[in-house]
């Protein structure tokens, strides 16, 4: 516990240094309405993909991991059915490289290092964004300049109609796969100053989808096998419950933010030469309780901190009957602590201090045949600095930073990881090619460094693994057109192409395999990934109707060039897909309101060896929903019903784990 003390006396020394600087941004503002302090902001100067309001009402979406497959540069994966895991992967740099952050802290999970979005629903979320680089705010944790790309989730703060000091929002879901999906939202004014707010749900359904599976021998037209069958071990048996107090200071504002996640349910296994695997069962409890405060301390400083505790338990079994049956459970902790400071050099150029501490560690319970407890049992104790600054003039806008990451772990079994200490810079810049048009070209470059996640380095069949860390550089250049319109049809147009280049040495991936919960996990040497993401949206008013489009389009070519040995030297790496595509078409008409969304994902490889027996089919899926708008007896009512899946496509995200056909729901929504 020695390095734990020394860290927190760290963390303490560097807050008080800190105090002895100040001023604060000279336009700063209190925006009542939102119960937060919003410090001066340049404009973005890599611009993010973001859902929000109406957007984000109008797509068939259950939870936050349906909604970001909207946005390009993104792969899903999906495991099927509304229990099935969904992580998301952003550019092929791999799931580990996307930081998620809730309410502004980002949602740890050292054991694998991946963040399940199918536990956060839409019903308590206000905003999505997604950054590639890095978000264009220098008044951030330190820990935040850390990731390849990062997703915020920015949950619904209270906000009430003059006279009024309490909302309650009811939803009650239901559809295929004998889902019923009760929540409840309830938020409350407790003063001028502080507001409350609850949201719980409860999911329930058995899962159970008819899929239709079918092999053909390669290169040949015979049939190897046809199936029809009901897709199994896809149940859950979730429970999510949140609460929020937010507040104002005379010049800031804070908030307390507690979440609790439990579930029962299945992960369907694999279905390999037409046998259909059991599958596994993980049963887990996620709890975090977090805070934040934000102040300003005098006109030359201002300063937020940073809390959380985390706790996470997860019971996993996997019983089949060729394999070793197995019967683990894995408890994870974790403290993070952050102190961020903003210093305005001018008023068109600030600069920023960050320094975040963070402690984790994991304990398991498996064994081996002869009962000896293998597990190394790790603790890791993470410390980020990082030094920022945004200038902002005349058609100019620039960004740069430098973290330094310092990594110490211990175990009490096998070699101890190597100590690291790693510095890390980016820089972002932004010019406007028209002085009277919103035409920008941007760019940047910047270095990542990762540490493999307990997962990857204490493997239950790979004990002290050697996985080595993770290192990346991206490139990126973009050019941006945004247009608003006075015409009485055409109301604005938004147009944006990235080319980027991505280096990554030692990359980490990991390849599904049965028991799915454990993946074969090893680093290639050399990975170089070419890329470019188009969008072209607009609006568009016809009388009273107003029709909005968004198409995106992604091409990626990630290849492996570690060894030239190596057969697959220069292949596409696992499950990247060429060619993927979204296109959205909504409309609004009085109370009334449709939506349509298409994606694409084209052809993949499930192995490092591109070759036919590992080919995945391109696949596409439609869906459509109507929502309509109305009350009764001064009551706010919504009513909406979607179809998913429209034209009942076979596909399959990953391999060997068809997903589900046509399949509905519906829902009804009361505002109180």
């Amino acid at each position: 516990m020695t390095c734990f003390y020394k860290t927190i006396f760290l963390f303490i020394f560097t807050f008080l240094c800190l105090n002895i600087y100040s001023q604060s941004p000279k336009d700063t503002t209190l925006t009542l309405p939102e119960v937060i302090v919003i410090a001066r902001q340049f404009k973005e100067v890599i611009p993010s993909q973001k859902l929000s309001g109406k957007e984000l009402e109008a797509l068939n979406s259950l939870s936050v991991a349906d909604a970001i497959r909207y946005f390009s540069g993104v792969q899903l994966k999906d495991y099927g059915g509304v229990g099935g895991l969904k992580t998301v992967n952003i550019r092929s740099m791999g799931t580990n490289q996307v930081g998620v952050f809730y309410n502004g802290i980002q949602l740890g999970n050292a054991q694998n290092g991946q963040v399940d979005l199918s536990k956060f629903s839409l019903d308590n979320i206000e905003e999505i964004s997604l950054y590639n680089g890095q978000k264009s705010e220098v008044f951030q944790s330190a820990r935040d300049f850390g990731s390849a790309s990062s997703i915020y989730l920015i949950s619904r703060k209270p906000k009430f109609q003059d006279g009024k000091t309490t909302n309650i929002k009811a939803s009650l879901r239901g559809g295929s796969f004998d889902l019923i999906n009760p929540s409840l939202l309830m938020e409350y004014k407790i003063s001028n100053k502080v507001n409350m707010s609850f949201n719980g749900e409860w999911i329930d359904a058995s899962g159970k989808y008819k899929v239709h599976y079918k092999r053909v021998f390669p290169n040949t037209d015979i049939v190897a096998y046809d199936t029809t069958a009901i897709r199994e071990n896809s149940d859950i048996n979730a429970t999510r419950m949140e609460t929020g107090l937010y507040g104002l200071l005379p010049k800031g504002s804070w908030n307390i933010h507690a979440y609790n996640y439990s579930s029962d349910r299945g992960v369907p296994g694999a279905i390999i030469n037409n046998e259909w695997k059991r599958g596994e069962r993980i049963r887990d409890v996620s709890s975090f309780v977090q805070g934040n405060l934000r102040t300003i301390i005098n006109p030359r400083w201002s300063t937020q901190l940073n809390m959380k505790y985390a706790a996470d338990y997860t019971h996993f079994e996997y019983f089949e009957e060729k394999l070793y049956p197995t019967n683990n459970k894995y408890r994870q902790k974790e403290f993070y602590l952050s102190t961020s400071n903003l210093f305005p050099v001018t008023r068109n150029w600030d600069f920023s201090l960050a320094y975040d501490f963070q402690w984790n560690t994991l304990d398991a319970d498996f064994q081996r045949n002869d009962n000896y407890d293998i597990f190394p049992y790790p603790t890791r104790y993470s410390n980020w600095l990082s030094a920022a600054t945004a200038f902002d003039w005349d058609r100019w806008k620039a960004q740069a930073s430098i973290q330094g990451v310092f990594v110490h772990e211990t175990v009490e079994k096998y070699a101890k990881p190597d100590d690291k200490n790693v510095f890390t810079p980016a820089i972002f810049l932004s010019y406007k090619l028209l002085p009277k048009e919103d035409l920008n070209i941007r760019a940047f470059y910047k270095k990542i460094f990762r540490m493999a996640t307990f997962n990857e380095m204490y493997y239950v069949e790979m004990v002290n693994a050697k996985v080595k860390p993770e290192y990346a550089t991206q490139y990126n250049l973009g050019l941006k057109y945004t247009k608003k319109y006075n015409s009485p049809v055409f109301k604005s147009l938004d147009a944006q192409i990235d080319i980027y280049y991505n280096e990554v040495d030692d990359k980490i991936i990991a390849i599904p395999k049965s028991p799915l919960f454990r993946w074969t996990t090893l680093n290639l040497g050399h990975v170089e990934i070419r890329g470019m993401d188009v969008s072209l949206g607009n609006t568009i008013q016809l009388n009273k109707i107003t029709v909005n489009t968004k198409l995106q389009y992604t091409y990626q070519k990630a290849q492996d060039f570690t060894d030239t040995g190596d057969t697959f030297y220069g292949n596409q790496i696992p499950y990247i897909p060429w060619h993927s595509g979204t296109a959205i078409l909504s409309g609004q008409y009085k109370g009334w309101a449709f939506n349509y969304s298409f994606i694409y994902t084209g052809e993949r490889y499930s192995q490092p060896d591109n070759i036919i027996y590992n080919h995945v089919q391109p696949w596409y899926t439609s869906d459509m929903s109507l929502v309509w708008n109305f009350k009764i007896n001064q009551l706010d009512m919504k009513a909406s019903a979607e179809v998913n899946n429209l034209f009942d496509q076979d596909y399959e995200v990953i391999f060997n784990y068809p997903m589900p056909k046509r399949n509905y729901m519906f829902t009804l929504t009361v505002n109180l």
